[in-house]
């Protein structure tokens, strides 16, 4: 089943920080874990204040990242969003809305254990993407 994967998903995930070192076996591993969703534009994905635990990967299409009335981002092909709660099970810290008609590979928790039992260091290379991101946040929130 992993064989079959698209090489353009594969490139997806590849282009994702917390991916980008991670063995095409691995890609081939957590892209076969994922699912590929198909999402309306102004679908909103993730609300802040909610409880979820997917991590999605933008295939296709535009997301904004707001919380409260403030837009953080706007995300697009190859970025990510929902690591937080998906590593912590804590509330969204933000929303995140389709801005257009979107494709994203959804991610779960079970289905992302059994991909680290397999490639731990992905687990190393998250953390450290983790901390760069919060970073960026914290460095925007204070501006």
């Amino acid at each position: 089943m992993a064989r079959g994967i698209p090489q353009e998903v594969i490139r997806h995930f590849q282009s994702v920080p917390l991916f980008r070192e991670v063995s095409k076996k691995g890609l081939r591993s957590i892209a076969a874990a994922a699912s590929d969703v198909d999402v309306s534009a102004g679908k909103i994905l993730v609300r802040e204040g909610e409880f979820g635990r997917h991590l999605y990967v933008i295939l296709g299409g535009e997301a904004l990242v707001t919380r409260g009335d403030r837009r953080l981002a706007r995300l697009g092909p190859g970025d990510w969003f929902g690591e937080l709660a998906f590593l912590d099970g804590a509330p969204r810290s933000a929303t995140v809305t389709a801005q257009t008609d979107m494709r994203v590979m959804v991610l779960g928790p079970r289905e992302f254990e059994s991909v680290l039992e397999r490639e731990p260091g992905i687990a190393a290379r998250l953390m450290k993407t983790m901390a760069k991101r919060i970073r960026e946040v914290d460095r925007f929130l204070r501006s």
